[in-house]
Formats: structure tokens, C-alpha cells, sequence
């Protein structure tokens, strides 16, 4: 049997129909028992996966339920069907779902699993007087955020390293009241067992490794996949050269960051000048 070799970066229906494959060969299931599990044929299935066929998001939640994928296949069908979203920022999100060690960097910004949603709202609505959105295109921005971060509250959640530059926390978005509750959220989170929360403070300057937004993601297999974004795309990096700089850079400045006292001592203080 002739198998069809997937380009995940050929379109976002080819993107899902890659990650409904690998989730279904991760299990050592043929397209035929997955179909029989879903309801579907297994030549649906195969339509899917090559790209050849779009589908719903019942198919997606079907296949999530079958596969024990959680919320990562439905997440990438909304993400591919709503306009607004950075182009590769689905295919991101998905794999965050499924990922059991998330790293992050954000240089202006609380990272989105860390956001409150008045804080997201309060950019977003940011957004729409500028003129770049939409309010629907916010309002489905909010929600997806509120989706991706269900996975802070799964039973099995993944272990999260976020590091925040110090402006990230100094920037009262939202004004001093929403910014005070997203510090006490912050506070919160980094009592968690699976969350490691530290702030690169403005003291490092030109030594911090990353200018820009950089996420990796590793996977159950232990492979780990990078994300990161410009002004106007989102980039799903697995080039192994880049993504192994990525780790080596971040390690060090996990090391070079505050540790966790100082970093919650920071907090406080930010809190208290707000």
C-alpha cells in the first residue's frame, strides 16, 4: 500500500490531517479501526489526513474522544476556521495540548496560558480600537484562550517553564485593577507544582538569548518542536539545529533569570506600586 508522505506546512487542513495521523499511528491504529471507533470509513479518515477532505468539529471532537488527544484536534479546527488568528498559530496551539513540558519566553507580555481573561480582553479591545480587529475576531481570540488553557487544570497537566521579562509585568494592562489581579493569578500559578515561573529582570539586558516570542514544546516521546511568532506570522520551527540552539540558549537563561523568592518578591513589589 502506497503511503502518502504529509506536509504539515502546506495548509492548515493538511496541518490537522498530519497531527489526526501521527495521534492514530502514535496508538498502532489502521484509518479502518479508528473510522469503526468514530463512526466514520476509513476512507474518510484517509481524505482527512492527506488533506484531501475538510471536515467538522464533530469529526474533531470524535477523533479527540478516540484517541485520547483531549481538546488538541477541535482546538486546531477552530483555530483553521476563524479568521484573526496569526497564520501557524494553530497548528501551535494544537500541539500545546498535547505536549508534557511547555517552555516559554515572552519579552513584553504575560505568556497567554498565564493570562487572565480580563487581561486578554483588555488587549484585545486594544485591538479592535486600532482597527486590526474585529470584535468578533476578539471575542474569538478571548475564547480560544480560555480553551488552550484548560490544560493547566487537566488531571495529568504538563510541567511549564515560563520565563517573563520584567516589562511583562510592569506594563499595566488593562489599567491598575486588571493588572493587580493578573499579578495575584501570576502569584498563584507559580505555588503550582507543575509550573515554574521565573522574570528575567531588566538588569540583564543585552544578555538575554531571545528578542522575540520562543515556545518549545516536548512531547511524551521526548521529540520537541519551537515556536515563534513576527508582527505578522506565527512559525512552528522543527529544524533540529534550530530548535537544539533554541534548548541550549533557554537552559542558560533559566539559570540567569531570578530564582523563584526573588521573582515573587518582584511581583509583590510590582503589585504594591500599582
Amino acid at each position: 500500500m502506497n503511503r502518502k508522505e504529509l506536509d504539515p506546512t502546506a495548509s492548515p487542513r493538511h496541518s490537522f490531517g498530519a497531527l489526526l495521523r501521527s495521534s492514530r499511528e502514535a496508538l498502532g491504529w489502521t484509518q479502518g479501526e479508528l473510522g469503526a471507533l468514530m463512526g466514520y470509513s476509513d476512507s474518510y479518515i484517509s481524505a482527512v489526513e492527506t488533506g484531501r477532505k475538510s471536515t467538522s468539529r464533530d469529526f474533531a471532537r470524535a477523533a479527540d474522544k478516540a484517541l485520547g488527544t483531549g481538546q488538541t484536534l477541535e482546538l486546531m479546527w477552530v483555530g483553521m476556521r476563524k479568521k484573526g488568528f496569526l497564520e501557524g498559530f494553530p497548528e501551535h496551539a494544537a500541539q500545546e495540548a498535547r505536549a508534557a513540558k511547555i517552555r516559554i519566553f515572552e519579552p513584553i507580555l504575560i505568556p497567554g496560558l498565564f493570562q487572565t481573561k480580563a487581561y486578554a480582553a483588555a488587549r484585545e479591545a486594544a485591538a479592535v480600537q486600532r482597527g486590526s480587529s474585529t470584535q468578533d475576531q476578539a471575542d474569538d481570540r478571548v475564547r480560544f484562550l480560555v480553551a488552550r488553557q484548560r490544560l493547566l487544570r487537566r488531571a495529568d497537566p504538563p510541567l511549564i517553564h515560563a520565563v517573563i521579562d520584567e516589562s511583562g509585568i510592569r506594563r499595566p494592562v488593562g489599567g491598575a485593577a486588571t493588572m493587580r489581579a493578573q499579578l495575584d493569578h501570576l502569584a498563584e500559578l507559580a505555588t503550582r507544582p507543575n509550573v515554574i515561573f521565573q522574570v528575567a529582570p531588566f538588569g540583564m539586558a543585552e544578555h538575554a538569548p531571545f528578542r522575540s516570542v520562543v515556545t518549545l514544546l516536548t512531547f511524551a516521546d521526548r521529540s520537541v518542536v519551537g515556536y515563534t511568532e513576527s508582527a505578522e506570522q506565527g512559525f512552528v520551527v522543527r529544524e533540529d539545529r534550530t530548535v537544539r540552539a533554541w534548548e541550549r540558549a533557554y537552559d542558560r537563561f533559566q539559570v540567569e533569570a531570578l530564582t523563584r523568592a526573588a521573582t515573587l518578591d518582584l511581583l509583590h513589589r510590582a503589585r504594591k506600586e500599582l
